[in-house]
């Protein structure tokens, strides 16, 4: 469940990842959709949260609709580190319960304790917070360890060009939200979460790197096969995590085509691809998201 979740934590990423280091330039095309009427554009673009340098992907048919654009929405607004620690104080921390420890089955204790301490975190720190809270911080500390930078992920490339470019840049969410999606999952899944995560550890430079070869290939099946291949497993999950959230802003891009104007939407790529992807539950709509060719 590892690669589901990795998408959605790049303000904790914020807080936890040193930059990587440089390597050579390689083209990426990432897919990008258009959704259009006779006055409304809106493009949707899948995004990569975190990120190896030397990837030239803000260009060709992904640029070119960002400068057609009038107004950026990306899953949230980039939040600060004082944002982020301050709501996950909030809303992952509880004294009053069990600990990291009594919740993990005897047999992953010692596991957890030796991948946290391998990466430089004392486990300790998290006892009383919630279960995935460690989980997303074992992955996201990890990443730097496989050349990924969250501060070379899509979300700050775009929100810095839109800055710079005067566009106004806006969330389907917040980052209490987002937390609280997590937070709102029942104990016993976010523990299967914080398992899970342990177990797939090992793995997971390989699977980063299968998922960027994807991404940059444009080829968003494989990467939905890589991102939600086990959601049939947490049900409980992918409903919150993603249908829901799909839904949502299916229905906000529905909304947006009753006005003029052109909009570029980045979310993260596995919102993009799959079943009840956004473009599904358009299609629900009756609103059809046409793939952007090179």
């Amino acid at each position: 469940m590892l690669k589901m979740f990795a998408r959605a934590l790049t303000a904790l990423a914020l807080l936890l990842t040193p930059a990587a280091h440089a390597q050579t330039v390689k083209d990426a095309d990432p897919a990008i959709w258009v959704v259009r009427d006779r006055d409304t554009t809106i493009y949707l673009f899948g995004t990569f949260h975190a990120l190896k340098p030397g990837l030239t992907w803000f260009d060709e048919a992904v640029k070119d609709a960002f400068d057609k654009s009038d107004e950026v929405m990306l899953e949230m607004v980039l939040p600060d580190a004082a944002t982020v620690q301050d709501a996950v104080r909030r809303i992952a921390y509880h004294p009053g319960g069990p600990t990291i420890t009594e919740l993990l089955p005897q047999d992953k204790r010692a596991p957890y304790a030796a991948a946290m301490t391998g990466l430089g975190v004392p486990p300790a720190i998290f006892e009383n917070f919630d279960p995935w809270l460690p989980a997303a911080t074992l992955s996201s500390v990890s990443l730097p360890k496989y050349g990924f930078d969250p501060n070379l992920g899509a979300e700050h490339v775009i929100t810095d060009a839109a800055t710079a470019a005067g566009k106004p840049v806006g969330g389907f969410e917040t980052v209490d939200q987002q937390l609280g999606f997590f937070h709102e999952l029942p104990q016993p899944i976010q523990v299967k979460f914080l398992v899970q995560t342990i177990d797939e550890l090992p793995k997971l430079g390989a699977t980063l790197d299968s998922m960027l070869d994807k991404w940059s290939a444009g080829d968003a099946e494989g990467i939905g096969k890589l991102l939600n291949e086990d959601l049939d497993q947490t049900p409980e999950m992918a409903s919150v995590l993603l249908f829901q959230r799909n839904e949502r802003w299916a229905g906000w891009i529905a909304e947006r085509m009753e006005r003029p104007g052109t909009v570029f939407i980045a979310v993260g790529a596995g919102h993009l691809t799959g079943r009840n992807s956004v473009q599904d539950y358009l299609a629900k709509r009756h609103l059809t998201a046409e793939r952007i060719p090179y």
